[in-house]
């Protein structure tokens, strides 16, 4: 039974990792953008539900409906003011912009949060749990996680397949020169590309706030875990991030009980092999599927 309550526990942590990875397969499916300051975006979310919490003492899931749309606002601001200047035919351009970003966010949140440690507290739901045997129970908390992760990737997929906008995003990640000819506003749309995502990792960096503690320094670790879970589902395809979340939250469950200290380990194990036996990734699609 502790095997299974392993899987089970690394089902439901892959949700969050799920959150965290939709938004950076998306902006890479759709702009081609790798987004080295994804895990600090992450925090600035999670920092200013801190902020928000303190000041109207409202609990962090009822503030998701202000950091989201607002986080949204940065993602469209960052990419029209700051992304859209790097894209181009040279990657290195844009992954040198976005990681001078994360370093820029993490210095300004130690500057104005310090080091210290910081959570958020989300009341009787971290800890209420629903008992399925004697021996396994499922956390309220993370079930949730999992269902929201769930709803943000059907709502996406149902954007990206069901309308006008995710038409538009699909013919200009095929081929964006082609696009614009046929009238597409190419800028507006990767900006409203980039605002997804970064919505989307603002509800990632809220419930991992709920999960854990957390720094301005945590950003690169939940960026590695955000890669891990997009190579591993495959690169532009949005269910193969609940997948590849799954898979290395499970990875690191097992690992943790085979050896309490094998815990990340054994996911950083399980995406290299992955990478090496399928490099696409398990469910790799056209960009943006």
């Amino acid at each position: 039974m502790d095997w299974v309550n392993a899987v089970v526990q690394g089902v439901l942590l892959g949700g969050v990792y799920a959150l965290f990875a939709v938004g950076l397969s998306l902006a890479f499916g759709v702009l081609r953008l790798v987004n080295l300051a994804h895990g600090q975006l992450a925090l600035v979310a999670a920092f200013l539900t801190v902020s928000l919490t303190e000041a109207t003492d409202w609990s962090p899931l009822v503030l998701l409906a202000v950091v989201v749309p607002a986080m949204g606002a940065v993602g469209y601001g960052l990419q029209r003011g700051l992304f859209q200047r790097a894209l181009g035919d040279d990657p290195l351009t844009s992954i040198l912009v976005t990681f001078g970003l994360a370093v820029m966010i993490e210095n300004l949140l130690l500057d104005r949060y310090t080091a210290d440690a910081r959570g958020l507290d989300a009341g009787s739901i971290e800890t209420a749990s629903i008992r399925l045997t004697d021996d396994l129970s499922v956390g309220w908390f993370r079930l949730v996680a999992l269902l929201v992760a769930i709803g943000v990737l059907a709502a996406l997929s149902a954007f990206l397949f069901r309308t006008r906008y995710g038409r538009a995003f699909r013919a200009v990640a095929d081929d964006r020169d082609t696009a614009a000819l046929m009238g597409i506003d190419t800028r507006h749309l990767y900006a409203l590309a980039m605002a997804i995502a970064v919505a989307t990792v603002g509800i990632a960096g809220v419930f991992f706030g709920i999960q854990t503690t957390f720094s301005p320094s945590d950003g690169n670790g939940s960026l590695l875990f955000a890669f891990e879970a997009v190579i591993i589902g495959g690169l532009g395809s949005v269910w193969g991030t609940l997948a590849g979340g799954i898979v290395l939250g499970v990875a690191q469950t097992v690992g943790a009980q085979i050896e309490p200290g094998w815990s990340i380990l054994a996911g950083h194990v399980v995406f290299l092999a992955v990478l090496a036996a399928r490099p696409q990734g398990l469910f790799a699609r056209t960009a943006a599927a």
